[in-house]
């Protein structure tokens, strides 16, 4: 079996290690713990977080077996890696519904039955740790001067950083020590923002075990250009379908840009890389096949493929010219609060098509909005109730689509 390492390597997931050449010899001979935190900081997983359930399920198919710990303890801080400002506080019943959110969400990736994975909550030795005995236990095992020198750290010091905040990395490296300990855990991955408190957690095993663990971080899901992956013009791309319908979540990887395809078809599914290399040839029109590919595998991943069936079949009836299709993203106005004529702009602003009307005005000069493939020319524009009453498709651009009806 090839080696797990070189796949992740091949695949461009890897960003560090920390000993490259004994990591890659450590999965390669033996069945191998370790573990990935996600803290509870919403209701769902978002995309970020799935490139990490991916890199958990590559892991597992080579026979590794993984902790996906849930942060009960650690959430009630917040990490301050790639933050600008301080988490907003949440409530332990807040953060206790977010992580039996995260366990069904992560199961749809990752295989829980006994003895394949394991799903921890540091909750069950953070919440009730005994302060003063954890600085004198763990505390003392940190340098000051050297947790300073972070760039988790660098980039707060001048904005601020809360003392609260400033302990974090004391309890991811804690949450190593004893995962190492009850679960014989070696080694910790995670997104590569968190390379210092990784390393802050091997620290201490060394310091209390006197023994060797690892860490490696995978690659932020970024543009070609360096732009942050993730992000569409209503919030983070959740996981969570009553948040991002499964057409929306499809339509955002169908979306992305011909030089991001191969990439990313590498990164977040499953295709062999050798139908990957093939597609890395392509140009033109064919690399709309690949895109396609790309949206239905991941669709699939998160959804399932019956939605990820639906999403396609939407779509492809969309551009194919067959009008709107029953899972196109869609609002429904009250009818016995419309005029007779009601103002395009206001009917997109309802559906969250645009942020204001300068934008809608904007957009239709421009010539960018269409409503049941008619361009739109005058931003006055309005729609009769009878309109609504049937049901309208916008065209927002070139790819947003959107039904609007009345009842």
């Amino acid at each position: 079996m090839e080696n797990v390492f070189d796949i992740l390597k091949e695949r461009g997931l890897i960003a560090q290690t920390t000993h490259e050449d004994e990591i890659r010899e450590l999965l390669g001979k033996e069945k191998v713990t370790f573990y990935i935190g996600f803290d509870p900081t919403a209701d769902s997983l978002h995309v970020g977080h799935f490139l990490q359930m991916v890199v958990m399920r590559h892991m597992q198919n080579a026979g590794h077996r993984p902790i996906a710990l849930v942060g009960g303890g650690t959430g009630m801080v917040g990490d301050p890696s790639g933050r600008t400002d301080m988490r907003q506080m949440m409530t332990v019943e807040t953060i206790n519904h977010n992580c039996e959110c995260f366990k069904k969400q992560l199961s749809s990736i990752v295989d829980f039955s006994e003895g394949k994975a394991i799903m921890v909550n540091n909750a069950d030795w953070l919440r009730d740790l005994n302060y003063i005995e954890f600085l004198r236990d763990i505390g003392s095992c940190f340098s000051v001067n050297e947790m300073l020198r972070a760039k988790c750290f660098q980039t707060r010091l001048e904005k601020g950083l809360s003392f609260i905040e400033f302990n974090y990395m004391l309890m991811q490296s804690y949450d190593f020590l004893q995962l190492y300990k009850n679960y014989g855990c070696k080694l910790e991955l995670g997104g590569d923002d968190q390379w210092s408190n990784i390393l802050g957690g091997i620290d201490l095993v060394r310091r209390k075990e006197n023994q060797q663990v690892y860490g490696m971080t995978f690659t932020l899901l970024t543009t070609s250009d360096g732009k942050k992956m993730g992000k569409t013009a209503k919030g983070a791309l959740w996981l969570d379908p009553e948040k991002v319908s499964p057409y929306d979540f499809y339509q955002y990887w169908r979306n992305v840009d011909d030089a991001d395809v191969c990439r990313l078809l590498k990164m977040v599914t499953f295709v062999p890389m050798d139908e990957i290399r093939e597609m890395e040839t392509w140009e033109g029109a064919e690399l709309n096949k690949a895109k396609a590919r790309l949206a239905f595998e991941v669709t699939k991943l998160v959804h399932g493929e019956a939605e990820a069936l639906k999403a396609k079949q939407t779509a492809e009836g969309i551009f194919g010219g067959a009008g709107s299709a029953g899972d196109m993203p869609s609002t429904e106005l009250s009818l016995s609060e419309l005029a007779d004529e009601t103002s395009l702009l206001d009917i997109m602003v309802a559906a969250k098509l645009i942020p204001s009307k300068g934008e809608g005005r904007r957009l239709i000069t421009q010539g960018g909005v269409s409503v049941d493939d008619v361009k739109i020319a005058e931003p006055t524009h309005t729609i009769s109730k009878e309109s609504l009453e049937k049901g309208i498709v916008i065209k927002k651009g070139k790819k947003v689509y959107h039904k609007v009806t009345a009842k």
